[in-house]
């Protein structure tokens, strides 16, 4: 295990040293945020694809095989989906608007009023992220290094904000692709043909599993049917998917590079359900499905290789942890902090210091960090936590997002209404039927839609003047709007 072990010290290693790279970088807030807007089609490709497929579509979709066979790849696929509807629909739109948050775009379609609350909602679906991928550091270590929970969550999560906090989006872009490159020679090129080849090759693995293992549907239609619903969807509005949006360097770069990225989940999904079908043929008395990856990892791979597909699966986890770190960050700065401070101080001098964007950022970035290590220790169910974040992130926030993108009646009061309703509504039927239960989001999103056409039917349609100022926003006429100069010293 020794050479395990230095691939993955060194792996962990390079993920800090690219943290310091990106700081060089940073010296503006868009800089900062959005990697000063500048990533061209393969990077963009590379972090996009990076960020959508974590712990939960490495470790998870593995074990989503294990226990249904090649329809467990349902799960990942409608990632997939989802990425390539908003690349291929809404992409091209959301990079012009040249804003940071999704609640920025909201404020901009309805006129504000809409941000504090909706960013309330964003922010607590990006912080469950965060926490559900700082969970599963616990995991990697522990097979790693037969490592305490509390102490792997520590370590895992400590390297993660360093090198956010260092460079921001600069950083997580570069350990992102590092990271891309990671993955894709680790679980599609290394251990996807090594387990099929273990297992005996797909004729021996037909004859060992039952026939509901090849089929496509096994999995059950209403679970994919909620699987597209809460991902599918999910990708579509998700302030972490967004942010990487806004790094685009253009409406091409964000269309194309994103059709790409989505198309590369598909592939993913359709691995980790064949990696988990030869787990079940070679292992078929497992006790817990989310073990096959790590089983399969430890016995079958030669030394070296599993050192690198360990460090695959940490790439997964990072990946999507820094991201949702960032756009936990954002939120909370941008869309609570910034308006909170803004009306306590409305008319006062702002003060020295006020105007460095960066370092306020960065400050953000550390404190939400140590909010989600510390919450990942406090918690032990990484599905429950998912399914809240995106329970309430569809049952809450699609309805204005979507309705404010593609229907021009829609007003602030029935954005309003739908992200307050839906919310309570999702958190009110979690309650009753349970966490993991699929009608809370049911439910939930159509109490939302219900609330957003009848509220804004029932009020005084949009300001002209404000249509006029959006549509020159999606149109891209409209400039980037003014950031505060950083001090000297950034």
């Amino acid at each position: 295990m020794a050479v395990d072990y230095t691939v993955i010290v060194l792996y962990l290693a390079g993920m800090l040293a690219m943290g310091w790279w990106g700081m060089r970088r940073a010296k503006s807030k868009s800089d900062f945020l959005v990697a000063g807007r500048r990533l061209g089609p393969a990077m963009y490709s590379g972090t996009m694809a990076a960020i959508v497929l974590g712990g939960a579509s490495t470790i998870g979709g593995v074990g989503l095989g294990y226990q249904y066979g090649l329809s467990g790849a349902w799960m990942v696929f409608t990632i997939g989906l989802g990425l390539l509807a908003l690349s291929v629909f809404f992409s091209a739109r959301i990079a012009r608007l040249k804003v940071y948050t999704v609640s920025e775009m909201l404020d901009l379609r309805y006129g504000g009023r809409a941000g504090v609350i909706s960013g309330v909602v964003m922010w607590a679906y990006t912080l469950m992220l965060a926490v559900t991928s700082t969970i599963a550091y616990a995991t990697i270590f522990d097979v790693l290094f037969d490592m305490n929970r509390t102490l792997a969550i520590v370590i895992g999560g400590s390297i993660v904000v360093a090198y956010s906090t260092l460079g921001g989006m600069w950083s997580i872009t570069l350990t992102d692709m590092v990271q891309f490159v990671v993955k894709t020679i680790g679980v599609l090129l290394l251990l996807l043909p090594i387990a099929v080849i273990r297992a005996g090759g797909f004729g021996e693995m037909k004859a060992k599993l039952p026939t509901t293992y090849l089929d496509p549907l096994g999995i059950g239609g209403e679970t994919i049917f909620t699987y597209v619903l809460i991902y599918t969807f999910g990708m579509l509005i998700g302030q972490d998917i967004w942010q990487r949006v806004f790094t685009a360097r253009s409406d091409r770069t964000a269309r194309w590079g994103g059709t790409v990225a989505g198309t590369y989940c598909l592939a993913y999904a359709v691995a980790g359900a064949v990696i988990g079908t030869a787990a079940k043929v070679l292992y078929p008395e497992l006790t817990s499905p989310d073990d096959a990856f790590a089983t399969i990892v430890k016995a079958e791979l030669p030394v070296g290789v599993r050192g690198l597909v360990l460090a695959a699966a940490l790439a997964a986890v990072m990946s999507t942890s820094s991201g949702a770190l960032i756009a936990c960050a954002t939120v909370a700065n941008n869309d609570i902090w910034s308006r909170l401070r803004g009306a306590v101080r409305r008319g006062a001098d702002p003060g020295p210091g006020a105007h460095d964007e960066v370092s306020g950022n960065r400050a953000f970035i550390l404190v939400m960090g140590l909010a989600v290590i510390g919450t990942a220790i406090a918690l032990n169910d990484v599905v429950e936590a998912l399914t809240v974040a995106y329970d309430l992130l569809v049952g809450g926030l699609l309805v204005s997002i979507l309705g404010g993108l593609l229907w021009k009646r829609g007003t602030v009061q029935g954005a309003l209404a739908s992200v307050i309703t839906g919310g309570l509504a999702v958190i009110a039927l979690m309650a009753g039927y349970g966490i993991l239960a699929n009608e809370p989001v049911y439910y939930g999103l159509l109490a939302s839609l219900a609330a957003y056409v009848v509220v804004s039917l029932a009020t005084r349609p949009t300001d002209e003047t404000v249509l006029a100022a959006w549509r020159d926003r999606l149109a891209g006429r409209a400039p980037e709007l003014p950031s505060e100069p950083v001090t000297a010293h950034q």
